[in-house]
């Protein structure tokens, strides 16, 4: 499983204007390209009339799928400039569309790299950044005599606390980060003088919205 990531938290939208031409910007997650494919057609087929189209997309644990395209515009002045905005943000599994509606005042080719980056990058920032960080789901077992200290303990800490189930013995379930498995073991022995049954029932991640 990859280790932790930055990735965008929910869909994002925004616009903005320069020199009369609008830039409306649509930002998605998207775990495969197909996911990003068809993101992209979706956004076209709402923008059919407008002048361009441009996007971007960074997909996979190493960022192995990476597309940029400038859809009429100058070679080299949307798509890329919108690819590297994800690559200089450390985005993963992200795609980014940026539709233009010409203004009628032409931008250059400078203007175009810093409009397409300045939309990205809005974009984004509507969207949020979230950082997913692995974690294991620990279920803790233990005698109903330690439940009053164990919640209190797991509550007033930094450990997520997920449920708990009543049964002939108590289930905590107990989220940690996977690098800090041990520290967790040790930490909950100590709680419970050692009378606690740990054990892994998953690994996920867990989402941390980035400032």
């Amino acid at each position: 499983m990859r280790n932790d990531y930055l990735t965008v938290k929910d869909s994002g939208k925004s616009e903005i204007i320069i020199q009369k031409s609008r830039f409306l910007t649509y930002v998605e997650r998207a775990e495969t390209e197909e996911e990003a494919l068809g993101f992209i057609h979706l956004i076209k087929q709402k923008h059919k009339d407008a002048n361009h189209n441009c996007s971007a997309y960074i997909i996979g644990e190493h960022d192995h799928i990476q597309k940029a395209n400038d859809d009429g515009e100058p070679s080299g002045t949307a798509g890329f400039p919108m690819l590297e905005v994800l690559k200089k943000q450390g985005l993963k599994d992200t795609v980014v569309v940026v539709t233009r509606y010409f203004g009628g005042i032409k931008l250059g080719g400078g203007g175009l790299i810093r409009a397409y980056g300045k939309a990205t990058t809005q974009g984004i920032d509507v969207a949020k950044v979230v950082e997913r960080k692995l974690h294991h789901l620990m279920k803790v077992s233990i005698d109903y005599s330690w439940l009053g200290k164990v919640e209190n303990e797991v509550r007033s800490s930094d450990y997520p606390l997920k449920e708990i189930n009543y049964a002939d013995s108590v289930e905590v379930f107990v989220y940690t980060i996977a690098k800090e498995e041990a520290k967790f073991l040790d930490w909950m022995s100590e709680i419970t003088n050692g009378q606690a049954k740990i054990e892994i029932v998953e690994k996920e991640f867990l989402e941390f919205e980035v400032n």
